[in-house]
């Protein structure tokens, strides 16, 4: 049964009913509930623990990480932000509520080779890729310098003279077709603007002449030796946040969703519609709504207003990219370092068409205390649509594929002991850049012409955001509150040629 929320108006105080409980959202709560405005939040969160993609998934004591998340930031707000709620300078060996400092390890598996990611210009690298690869990726990137491709149309285009020609084919196309699942020359080049950014040959080229720390703004983040974590997971920082707001009197409701968001006739929101899991209804009154829900959610629920019929046709229609994500607790692994020693990766990027495996996590690597158990705790990421094969197969089928794709790519052989399995499906977990993207302009326009909403996080703006600059738009959105900022800010956030998380 849904518990009663006192919204009561109490002379200047107002309530903020905040769709979702990720990132964006918990960050908006928190800030709203350490100020001194008066705006009591209510976080809504569908599933039954808040973080969003960034929430800890545990299976028999073994924790899951969903996609990897580094804490790193340019952000100075954010970084304060994070130490604010577990402690940079613990140990974790006598406390819990603490951020590691993790070194950052990644390759490449190219052709039944690791190549070092980033990739460096070294005697391992070379032989790798082989000589005429290198000669023919050093002409091809000089070529693309002397003569770029006008007007950039596609995130190929963006790729091709970022790098060249052999070095997007190489690395890039057929990656971004299976993450994707469409290729390159069909997404807008948005996606490569937003994600790779500063990241570039010369980028790559500095950052081996000259190693940072991850305390300098200047450090692109597909090149940082070092990050942030939280010795559970990063649903440990989202639940002691949680745990925060609630304590400076904030109300989340986890396992209820929204239904409905009603707008008054003076185009302002004054209440949102809640049902729980048993079923019951609520209208929630709120003076404002900061939404981190999908867009071909939010607009479809918006009640009290005229939508547009192309207005509701484009939102709708914008794409996704779904995840599935298998966990496979093993005995060993049959590879190993050049120098014979176990992998340090934190995750490897699966350079393979021969498999449907795009990514794969190595648990132990991010925090030993994710994994209480002996072996070695494996997430095998799979980039899928809702309704396709690789979506619909059974868990058993989907745990077969992974253990045999391991196999097939060397990973792991007929020997190796299987200890636990499990298979996580994730939707919506990737706003996609092709389709009605091209008219995200229209949708925000009449998003924006609605008084008290604001859109915030991920899918709250079809933007692949980092966790970083989701929370800066919730920031942004509070700022705009209280008066202090305009409401553009929030969608300006990750707009700057700055950095992202690249692949």
């Amino acid at each position: 049964m849904l518990s009663h929320i006192d919204t009561t108006d109490h002379g200047s105080h107002h309530t903020a009913a905040i769709i979702g409980g990720g990132p964006a959202g918990l960050t908006a709560a928190r800030q709203l509930a350490t100020s001194d405005i008066g705006i009591t939040p209510i976080v809504i969160e569908d599933e039954d623990c808040v973080g969003g993609l960034c929430r800890t998934i545990v299976h028999n004591g073994l924790r899951m990480d969903i996609g990897g998340h580094r804490f790193f930031s340019k952000s100075d707000i954010v970084n304060d932000w994070w130490k604010s709620v577990l402690d940079y300078d613990g140990n974790p060996e006598v406390q819990d509520n603490v951020m590691m400092l993790r070194p950052r390890i990644s390759h490449i598996y190219f052709k039944h080779r690791f190549i070092d990611y980033p990739v460096t210009a070294s005697w391992h690298t070379l032989r790798d890729i082989g000589l005429l690869n290198a000669m023919r990726s050093a002409c091809g990137y000089a070529w693309a310098k002397i003569h770029p491709r006008h007007p950039v149309n596609s995130l190929e285009d963006f790729y091709i003279n970022r790098f060249g020609r052999p070095l997007y084919r190489m690395f890039f196309e057929d990656y971004t077709t299976k993450v994707w699942g469409i290729h390159p020359s069909e997404m807008n080049a948005d996606w490569g603007s937003q994600r790779v950014k500063g990241l570039s040959i010369n980028a790559v080229i500095r950052n081996m002449l000259t190693r940072k720390n991850t305390n300098e703004t200047h450090v692109e983040t597909s090149l940082i030796d070092r990050f942030r974590y939280p010795k559970y997971g990063p649903g440990q920082l989202w639940d002691a946040a949680a745990q925060q707001v609630r304590q400076l009197g904030g109300t989340i409701l986890t396992g209820h969703r929204v239904t409905a968001i009603n707008i008054n006739s003076r185009r302002h929101v004054h209440s949102v519609t809640v049902i729980d899991r048993d079923g019951c209804q609520q209208d929630i009154p709120c003076d404002y709504v900061l939404s981190s829900m999908p867009l071909c959610d939010l607009v479809p629920n918006l009640r009290g207003i005229d939508i547009p019929a192309d207005i509701l046709a484009y939102a709708t229609a914008l794409p996704y990219r779904d995840f599935v994500t298998v966990g496979l607790l093993v005995d060993s692994l049959t590879i190993h370092t050049r120098n014979g020693k176990p992998l340090p990766d934190t995750w490897i990027y699966i350079q393979d068409k021969g498999v449907h495996l795009g990514r794969m996590q190595i648990f132990n690597n991010w925090s030993p205390y994710l994994v209480p158990a002996q072996g070695i705790w494996l997430g095998l990421e799979y980039f899928c649509n809702q309704g396709d094969e690789l979506w619909t197969m059974s868990d058993d089928e989907s745990i077969y594929m992974a253990v045999n794709e391991l196999q097939r790519i060397g990973i792991i052989d007929t020997h190796t002991v299987i200890r636990d399995s499990v298979r996580i499906r994730i939707p919506k977990a990737y706003p996609a850049y092709h389709g009605t993207y091209a008219q995200m302009p229209y949708i925000r326009d009449f998003l924006d012409s609605i008084g008290g909403l604001y859109c915030i996080g991920r899918n709250g703006q079809h933007r692949y955001n980092n966790m970083d600059h989701s929370m800066l738009t919730a920031i942004a959105a509070v700022n705009a509150i209280q008066g202090n900022a305009s409401p553009q800010n929030i969608w300006n956030v990750n707009t700057d040629d700055s950095y992202h998380e690249q692949r």
